[in-house]
């Protein structure tokens, strides 16, 4: 079962999507958590899922916390502008058949407001510490090559690896079949476990923003991501300890079984 409960129905003309989860670096989860918070984007539904880890967080020992994905809209301000569906999220689901689920209910909600376009955000992981990173592309739609590589993308991400995994790949997949055209905007990371890059992040949002014709302070990009690593760590852990645990009641080792390394 996967739910999103709406709390407000916008009214939004031809709207892009933005995708920003957590997965390799956190670039998607930073860079759009970012563009959220320096536009002000009213959140206005929530999705939640059995795909999810099975656990609720814990805040200051008592209050819980239960896993979910957000989602923000914006209205355009000027000309050259367009209105955003923005979404983010604790996790991404744990299971194959869940991204699935998941991703074509996203889908679904996304065609009641028209959505015909879309950028989803990754990392690409390298091995190394870049200190000035790329920001590579992957379209579902070749005329996207042209209309977005003057901003600073390069297209030439099949090079180096031939499949994203998780939610920024499929969206754009499964989107193609809603009639959505879409771009995978990944930015180059080590995809070092459990380190947010905030280069990375800064290096998409740089791109992003400049397609969108919008300006923000990145100035605290930096601190945001300090603050906002704390709470992606204590996920993560968790989520670690929650798949040993599962793998322990499934009579499994955890070394034993192929683990998917998100790329998206």
């Amino acid at each position: 079962m996967t739910v999103i409960k709406v709390f407000e129905k916008p009214k939004l003309k031809n709207p892009i999507f933005i995708e920003g989860l957590p997965g390799v670096g956190n670039i998607g989860r930073v860079a759009v958590g970012y563009l959220i918070e320096e536009l002000g984007a009213k959140k206005f539904a929530k999705l939640y899922s059995e795909h999810f880890f099975p656990f609720v967080m814990l805040h200051e020992n008592y209050q819980i916390h239960l896993l979910k994905n957000e989602f923000y809209y914006w209205k355009a301000k000027k000309a050259g502008q367009r209105d955003l569906i923005l979404m983010v999220g604790d996790c991404q689901s744990l299971s194959t058949h869940g991204h699935y689920e998941i991703i074509e209910n996203v889908l679904d909600f996304l065609d009641g407001f028209g959505v015909k376009e879309m950028f989803t955000v990754g990392g690409l992981a390298t091995g190394e510490i870049e200190d000035k990173p790329s920001v590579y592309g992957a379209v579902s739609d070749k005329e996207m090559v042209s209309k977005f590589k003057k901003y600073g993308i390069d297209f030439s991400a099949g090079e180096k690896v031939g499949y994203i995994v998780g939610a920024s790949g499929l969206f754009l997949g499964l989107g193609k079949e809603h009639g959505m055209k879409g771009i995978c905007m990944l930015g180059e990371t080590s995809g070092f476990p459990i380190v947010t890059d905030p280069k990375a992040a800064e290096a998409v949002l740089d791109s992003m923003t400049k397609i969108l014709n919008i300006k923000i302070d990145m100035s605290k990009l930096e601190q945001r991501v300090g603050e906002m690593e704390k709470f992606i760590k204590k996920i993560e852990n968790l989520q670690r300890k929650a798949l040993m645990q599962i793998s322990k009641d499934e009579k499994a080792p955890v070394e034993g079984k192929e683990q998917l390394r998100y790329i998206g």
